[in-house]
């Protein structure tokens, strides 16, 4: 029997991919734009780019994803699905203005029943190629979300590129005014009412793969993708031909349909966020009643503000190495706290990999921990996540899954929890006068040049 690809291979022939498709489409562009409307569209068509990908990525910050990950993922929307998108329409177009005879409704036609197929299928195969080669970063629909949002914003920047760019060469040949220009109308109609189009019907496919890993059932795994590039498609049909349902088709197609499907998508959004937020607490749970985390930790861990708190607190402590430490901490207890998420509820398989993963993870934590533990213990406290006084009572007894952790050879030291009796007489701990707490819409800073001490929150951060 053949022996599967390894990972270096695969990534190798998928950048080799990216790089031909990135260099084709970027003659095919400039060859239809020329040289001045190519780089007049691209001008334009990065605007929006920026405020999409930091949109996606806070949604994805909770269990963030590599960022390898996230450029594969935009660069396959912007080269490979682009590509096949103009190549596959004008074979298309040309073929129906053949047979029929009549090009405006070959133009029609492939606008509304050939585009959104062949868009939407080239953007779902890198979901289809994340979901299947990268499935440990897959952990259920804020990841689909995420993947297919960077996907459809690379696409929606390669199409900008080529309408602004020909719209400006539209200008240049009519000499039109800046306000009459097709450059405007088109800027206005892409960049500043619509972003949103291309990631709103990817988002759908994405979904579908998000709901589909964390399914126990084969048939779901299979349909619910499928359901969700159907709606894709469909969406994405209702876009392109609004404009042949009379002179405002488009903006009632506008305002009855994409307006309040993008906030639905938004409200659902914010809500898978704080799902997650609140499965990473409720996992982690059990490794802090083994010993893995301190109690304090957890809270921490579960708050977006209180993360990046710890991470500031470890930079002003032990320098750029020591931030990274923490959040390379905060990034595998969040991915454990999923994976068991996952399993727990059924995952494919009920994760045949289970144990493996969770050792690794835990080996990792553990060698992190005796950095990260107590700036995120600290961060808890300065969040009134946890009480300065806080002394969680002593567990009864970890589930029996739960692994709990044991002393070896070379591990590093982890914080010692201070004895209850005198945490019960030592009086609350002044606020550092250095940093201030966050705000319901701003992260926690440092503010000045304070320094920290490690916190040791009474009887929470020894290991049992």
């Amino acid at each position: 029997m053949r022996a599967r690809p390894s990972g270096t291979i695969r990534t190798c022939v998928l950048l080799a991919l990216l790089a031909a498709t990135g260099i084709a489409i970027l003659e095919l562009v400039r060859e239809q734009t020329g040289t001045s409307g190519f780089f007049v569209g691209l001008g334009l068509a990065l605007l929006p780019v920026a405020p999409l990908m930091a949109a996606f990525r806070w949604l994805g910050r909770a269990a963030p994803a590599p960022w390898s990950q996230l450029l594969f993922s935009f660069g396959w929307g912007a080269c490979t699905a682009a590509l096949i998108a103009i190549l596959a329409n004008n074979f298309a177009t040309e073929w129906i203005a053949a047979a029929t005879a009549d090009a405006s409704a070959a133009d029609h036609l492939g606008s509304v029943a050939i585009a959104p197929v062949v868009e939407e299928s080239a953007k779902a195969a890198a979901l289809l190629l994340v979901f299947a080669f990268r499935r440990r970063h897959f952990t259920g629909p804020a990841d689909g979300f995420v993947v297919a949002g960077f996907t459809a914003t690379g696409f929606a920047f390669t199409e900008n590129i080529l309408y602004l760019g020909n719209a400006f060469v539209e200008d240049l040949a009519e000499d039109s005014g800046a306000l009459e220009s097709v450059t405007a109308a088109t800027f206005f109609v892409r960049i500043v009412l619509s972003p949103f189009a291309h990631p709103l019907f990817t988002v759908l496919t994405g979904l579908g793969f998000g709901v589909a890993a964390v399914s126990a059932r084969r048939s779901r795994r299979i349909f619910l993708p499928l359901l969700g590039l159907a709606l894709a498609m469909g969406m994405h049909a209702l876009w392109n031909g609004s404009s042949q349902f009379g002179e405002h088709g488009f903006y009632v197609v506008y305002a009855c349909v994409m307006v309040p499907a993008f906030g639905l998508l938004v409200w659902l959004a914010v809500r898978i966020r704080r799902d997650r937020l609140r499965a990473v607490a409720r996992e982690l749970s059990l490794y802090a009643a083994a010993g893995w985390l301190g109690p304090a930790e957890v809270p921490a861990l579960a708050s977006m503000p209180a993360r990046s708190l710890a991470r500031a607190l470890a930079r002003r402590s032990g320098g750029r190495a020591a931030g990274r430490t923490v959040a390379r901490y905060e990034a595998d207890a969040a991915a454990l706290a999923l994976l068991r998420n996952r399993a727990r509820r059924g995952g494919p398989v009920r994760e045949r990999d289970f144990a493996g993963r969770e050792r690794e993870l835990l080996h990792r934590l553990w060698q992190g921990r005796a950095t990260a533990g107590p700036a995120l213990a600290r961060a808890a406290v300065m969040e009134e996540l946890v009480p300065p006084w806080f002394d969680p009572p002593a567990p009864v007894g970890a589930r029996a899954d739960v692994p709990r952790p044991r002393r070896v050879a070379g591990a590093p030291p982890t914080p010692a929890a201070a004895p209850a009796s005198a945490a019960a007489s030592a009086p609350a701990a002044a606020p550092d006068p250095g940093l201030r707490r966050s705000g319901p819409w701003s992260s926690a800073t440092p503010a000045g040049p304070s320094s920290i001490r490690p916190c040791v929150l009474p009887g929470g951060d020894g290991v049992r």
